[in-house]
């Protein structure tokens, strides 16, 4: 599992897909970039996904991160936004081919940023802002969220180290 190293974020959506790179140093995190990727509803679903993949896949050149959070698709009562997101996030996913990927659902993300699992989409990007030292909030909210994906990326990594090194068996028992 990654220890430290340059994460990337994703907030899949059609319309907006979110990113942002943080960079994981033991227990200090840093924001690099972030930002996000807007596809227009008058182009076919065919260009969105490529300008989708295109700007990940740039953000990934760039920056050359080791892993990935993702949000998973959430399936509420609008299947077909939930198909056009899952859409969007196989894009995104092609783009970061040959990284590590760990998904976390919405709640999953809320509580290890927020500390609970209900929170607002304000309160997420309040603490992105001051889990990272940002200025301000990161806006779009989108890119928040993204953000919000790479901090729980580091934060389910270092909680399962600190696990494996409680259980870890002394060399030669079983």
């Amino acid at each position: 599992m990654q220890q430290q190293g340059i994460i990337l974020g994703i907030d899949p959506g059609l319309a907006h897909t979110g990113w942002g790179i943080i960079e994981h140093a033991g227990s200090k995190l840093a924001c690099l970039a972030y930002g996000c990727v807007e596809t227009g509803s008058a182009d076919t679903l065919p260009v969105r996904l490529k300008k989708i993949h295109d700007q990940i896949a740039a953000v990934v050149g760039r920056y050359k991160p080791s892993a990935l959070g993702i949000e998973s698709v959430w399936f509420g009562e609008n299947t077909s936004s939930a198909f056009a997101t899952g859409q969007a996030r196989g894009a995104a996913l092609v783009a970061c081919a040959g990284l590590e990927v760990t998904e976390f659902t919405p709640r999953q993300i809320k509580l290890a940023v927020v500390g609970t699992g209900t929170a607002e989409k304000e309160q997420v990007a309040y603490m992105v802002q001051q889990l990272l030292g940002l200025d301000a909030p990161p806006t779009p909210d989108h890119a928040a969220d993204a953000l919000a994906a790479a901090i729980c990326f580091t934060s389910q990594n270092a909680l399962v180290a600190q696990l494996n090194s409680h259980t870890a068996m002394p060399e030669g028992k079983t």
